[in-house]
């Protein structure tokens, strides 16, 4: 009762651990969405093209004129002065409402472009962090390998003095060390690398710390293939932006058409009259009222409303091609994302087999190798083959867990 007692301890110990740690890189992800530059710069595109909507759905600006007569025009009622003339021209209708749909699905499509930007410096995020655990780890492996060798080099001096191992002997550990020290002098700079490249990501300090967990968690995909694909096809944020500029451009030809009709001008005109002295006309000197003027616009020349036409046509079949050959893309990159899954899925299990079993291997050879000649080389063989598994077995959790970040990456996470 008491082992079943510690037990579930260990392992609710380890679910506040896991769940601690995804928790610090959610922040982590929140930090960069606030912080990361490259986001401000597409979200300011972003809000660029939003400011498109508001022009292209706007009235020309009304036009006024003033004319002065430098000799003025004697009527009845007096000479006229000068004229005012205010006007306004209305395109076709529904061809605002048109030009403004255009602008608003470009507009959302680079939303989506600005959605895509911040999903793949989540998946940069996830990978530098993933990295910055493994190379923790590989550090803190080699370092106990390390510490073995040295077991293993007082082993094999207390069995040289005693003349039961040759000098040979001290001098193959002396050769696994050198090889390890160096190895982990490299993982030590690659950990700075890393350090750097994720706080950049957050656009904070360089060397500020990275919390991550003594276990790291694993991710699996949750749908199966075929589903996971409709879903990535459902919610890719790049097939999203292709799907909003394919309706713009099927309004732009809505607006091209329109643009193709006749436009309106209303207007009003002033006219200033002075006083006639010789005229007993009881108006004399009146302004005239103002008085009203319609006009119309007759696009005769049609050439240029039917490439106009034609430009859009050409966008749309484009986009089309282009969402097709995206698909396809997508659906190559999931399979290669999901094979990578499968494997570091099957390398996980298998090295953790292998390091066991090296590990028994191991602990008998230094056993046989403690009481009589075996072979000292075998024994470092072992070793070798014990840190390498060690190792992989890291690193297959790591590979399995960026290809889970891919994955969330191609569904728009």
């Amino acid at each position: 009762m008491k082992n079943i007692t510690l037990l579930w301890s260990f392992f609710l110990l380890l679910f506040v651990q896991i769940s601690q740690a995804q928790e610090n890189l959610n922040d982590y992800l929140k930090i960069a969405a606030t912080n990361n530059p490259e986001l401000k710069a597409m979200f300011s595109d972003y809000m660029v093209a939003m400011q498109q909507v508001p022009k292209v759905g706007a009235l020309p600006d009304p036009t006024f004129a003033f004319g002065y007569f430098i000799q003025p025009v004697e009527t009845r009622l007096g000479p006229q002065k000068a004229t005012f003339n205010l006007a306004q021209s209305f395109p076709w209708f529904g061809s605002l409402g048109a030009k403004k749909d255009v602008a608003s699905e470009m507009a959302k499509a680079k939303y989506e472009v600005f959605e895509n930007t911040k999903s793949n410096i989540f998946f940069e995020i996830k990978t530098a962090y993933y990295n910055y655990y493994f190379i923790e780890k590989a550090i803190d492996i080699t370092k106990k390998n390390i510490e073995i060798l040295e077991v293993f080099k007082r082993l094999s001096l207390v069995k040289i003095e005693a003349g039961n191992a040759s000098i040979v002997d001290e001098l193959r550990v002396e050769l696994e060390l050198n090889d390890l020290e160096n190895q982990l002098a490299l993982f030590l700079d690659s950990k700075d690398v890393l350090q750097v490249t994720f706080n950049n990501l957050l656009n904070r300090n360089e060397f500020d710390e990275i919390v991550v967990p003594e276990l790291l968690w694993q991710d699996e995909i949750p749908l199966n293939e075929l589903t996971m694909l409709d879903s990535i096809y459902a919610s890719n944020h790049h097939l999203k932006s292709i799907d909003h500029k394919l309706t713009a451009f099927l309004n732009q030809e809505t607006a091209a058409k329109k643009e193709g009709l006749p436009k309106f001008t209303v207007g009003f005109n002033y006219v200033i009259v002075g006083e006639n002295p010789m005229s007993v006309d009881p108006n004399n000197g009146n302004d005239a009222m103002m008085f009203p003027q319609i006009g119309v616009s007759i696009p005769l020349y049609r050439k240029k409303y039917k490439a106009m036409i034609a430009e859009a046509q050409y966008m749309q079949e484009a986009e089309t091609a282009r969402k097709e050959d995206q698909e396809n893309t997508l659906s190559t990159i999931y399979q290669n994302t999901y094979k990578d899954f499968s494997d570091g899925n099957r390398r996980i299990h298998l090295n953790q087999k292998q390091a066991e079993i090296a590990k028994k291997v191991l602990d008998i050879l230094i056993t046989s190798y403690s009481t009589n000649s075996t072979d000292f080389e075998e024994v470092l063989r072992i070793e070798r083959q014990l840190l390498k598994y060690e190792l992989e077995h890291q690193k297959a959790i790591i590979d399995k867990n960026v290809a889970v970040a891919f994955v969330n990456y191609l569904l728009g996470n």
